[in-house]
């Protein structure tokens, strides 16, 4: 997905373990996530994942996922993988990497479209939480997290470039109208507030109707809260977005910022992801869609 990618295979993972956490080694390694842009991820045994970045851009992640999860976790009602040993960079493997504890459950991507009330009240509750903390000392928005949580006409030129890209895949003049529309919401003038940064369904984990984690942190940091309502359009529908809106608990100019950031992102994944992780790419045109049918 990304030119300067390297090839990560169960061997060297093994190989890492046993290298540098000998009390681990020998534990089943799976493969999981294969839709993850950024990390491989093996599961080891039944209580454990091994999380790799693949590429370098990534590396940075791991290390702001090692000196903060930790501290997050506790002010969360959803589990999240707060790295349990922090691996570092040998001969095998040359960035930090992380063991982080296995979560259970079906990614938002497999779950069905219909009765997800339940799921927006959570998630738009998980967001609150996490919006809530104190973020004192916490990342600003940078290439660590594609500069999620920028003030919205930051992302001004991407998007329109990304338009330009897509030509006659999409409907550009109605794309164009919404984001400008969403360019002028009042912009964010509160004090940064933590983010995800990432909450693409596949990093959403359900039970039923339940949360039950929230992974990949690789794009947290602290910026517009806008950033984190991505989920409205990219997941959520009817009912359950407008659940996912009264609990996460935004005025009308940060949701109509968030529907611009969905839109944005979407418009950047789709030309970038459209040969090479389908699934994402599929995700992007439902979102573009979801977003130009409120606009």
């Amino acid at each position: 997905m990304h030119p300067d990618e390297i090839e990560i295979d169960a061997e060297m993972v093994a190989r890492l373990v046993a290298e540098q956490f000998p009390q681990a080694a020998g534990a089943a390694l799976t493969r999981v996530g294969a839709h993850g842009t950024d990390h491989v991820i093996y599961r080891l045994g039944d209580r454990l994942a091994v999380r790799l970045p693949r590429h370098p851009g990534a590396a940075e992640q791991v290390q702001k996922e090692q000196a903060w999860l930790p501290r997050l976790a506790p002010h969360l009602s959803s589990p999240i993988p707060a790295p349990v040993l922090s691996g570092a960079p040998s001969a095998a493997f040359p960035w930090p990497w992380s063991i982080c504890a296995w979560l259970d459950g079906a990614p938002g991507d497999d779950i069905p479209l219909q009765g997800r009330r339940p799921l927006g009240q959570a998630l738009g509750e998980f967001v609150a939480e996490l919006r809530a903390i104190p973020a004192d000392g916490a990342p600003v928005p940078g290439p660590h997290n594609a500069w999620r949580g920028v003030a919205l006409r930051a992302r001004d030129k991407v998007t329109r470039k990304a338009v330009d890209d897509l030509g006659p895949l999409i409907r550009a003049d109605e794309a164009l109208a919404a984001w400008e529309a969403a360019l002028g919401a009042p912009a964010w003038d509160g004090a940064p507030v933590w983010l995800h940064g990432d909450l693409m369904p596949s990093n959403l984990l359900f039970d039923g109707g339940d949360l039950v984690g929230v992974i990949d942190f690789g794009c947290m940091g602290a910026g517009d809260p806008a950033c984190d309502l991505i989920p409205a359009w990219n997941l959520l529908t009817g009912d359950a977005r407008e659940a996912f809106r009264q609990a996460a608990g935004v005025d009308a100019a940060t949701w109509a910022r968030g529907r611009g950031w969905a839109l944005s992102v979407a418009l950047v994944q789709l030309p970038y992801y459209r040969e090479t992780n389908l699934v994402i790419a599929a995700n992007a045109r439902r979102t573009i869609q979801e977003t130009l049918r409120e606009a």
